[in-house]
């Protein structure tokens, strides 16, 4: 395949670049976007472009030359609401209207389907349709390890209105971590700008440069919220911004890495990383505990996650104790 170009079209605007690629090239990946991206092999307009910018009516898009489509994969049957998976997936439901599904994402599911993941959320969405006439639709994202609050819209009005929320930022979130170490301050505002990189070990997210022209502005508010000694703590983070693994590197860079983050740990900076997670679960302590954001219909639907296993044994065993999570409420404002 050579290089083209392909015009946006009208129904194709406010479309994310990385989702537009994946509507019109199915077998791309998210890291090949990205590179050709940062390697200024796609362009708009003859400019060079992030994965995350947001199209327009008339565009040109420069296409590079594609890798060849990996072989077709048998497609998954569509969950069985009854068998004991699909009802394992309804026990996540912490909220339902006829907009709008909330889900406790268990950590360790993807949310989506990639190289080796062959069992993922999105590939279990018919399940939750309902008696719906429409499948529901992701809005937003957790990683693979994180578990807590996930929103999906159970129709195309409302994935619309939902998905401008997140954009706009009118959305308050709020995760919980424990972290190896005792943040000084106790609590604050981090505002680190980050970029998006291959390495070794993959794509990776990095504390860039100040003159770094692939830098993105990224700021986390933080607060401790308990204890143990000044070896492990508890925090509440509230990110401000929706950078791809944020949360992870601001706490590594608050010299607080967080419990079974070996993705992004530094051993160089907190030596004790290991002892200190001895005959605790090694598994990613990161929770997104709570959402606040427009409902589609009015109002504003707030949603409370309780912690996954993992997390609640690591509380009992350094005797943090969390509140249980509030009802749902749907509230006029």
């Amino acid at each position: 395949m050579s290089v083209i170009t392909r015009i946006v079209t009208e129904d194709e605007a406010d479309l994310r670049l990385d989702r537009w690629f994946r509507r019109h090239f199915p077998a791309i990946t998210q890291s090949a976007i990205q590179k050709f991206c940062r390697t200024g092999q796609v362009r708009i307009d003859g400019h060079r472009v992030e994965a995350a910018t947001r199209l327009a009516p008339g565009q040109a898009v420069r296409i590079p030359p594609l890798p060849p489509a990996p072989p077709a994969q048998p497609a998954r049957p569509a969950l069985d609401p009854d068998s004991a998976e699909g009802r394992a997936l309804m026990e996540c439901i912490l909220y339902r209207d006829e907009q709008v599904i909330v889900l406790n994402k268990p950590a360790g599911l993807a949310v989506q389907g990639g190289p080796g993941i062959a069992k993922h959320l999105d590939g279990m969405l018919d399940a939750l349709r309902f008696g719906g006439a429409d499948r529901p639709r992701l809005v937003h994202r957790l990683d693979r390890d994180t578990s807590g609050v996930l929103v999906l819209a159970r129709g195309p009005a409302s994935a619309a209105k939902l998905a401008s929320a997140f954009r706009s930022r009118t959305m308050e979130k709020i995760y919980w971590a424990v972290v190896a170490g005792r943040p000084s301050p106790e609590e604050g505002r981090i505002d680190i700008a980050l970029k998006r990189d291959g390495g070794n070990r993959g794509e990776m997210t990095y504390i860039a440069e100040r003159d770094d022209p692939d830098a993105a502005r990224a700021i986390t508010e933080y607060r401790t919220l308990d204890h143990a000694a000044r070896k492990l703590s508890w925090l509440e983070l509230r990110p401000l911004t929706g950078r791809t693994h944020q949360l992870r590197v601001h706490c590594v860079a608050l010299r607080a890495p967080i419990l079974g983050d070996w993705k992004y740990h530094r051993p160089d900076q907190n030596n004790a990383f290991t002892a200190m997670i001895s005959g605790l679960p090694d598994r990613l302590h990161l929770h997104a505990r709570a959402l606040s954001l427009p409902h589609p219909a009015g109002g504003r639907l707030v949603v409370e996650a309780a912690l996954p296993p993992h997390m609640q044994e690591t509380f009992r065993t350094l005797g943090f104790t969390a509140p249980p999570p509030a009802a749902p409420q749907r509230v006029a404002r």
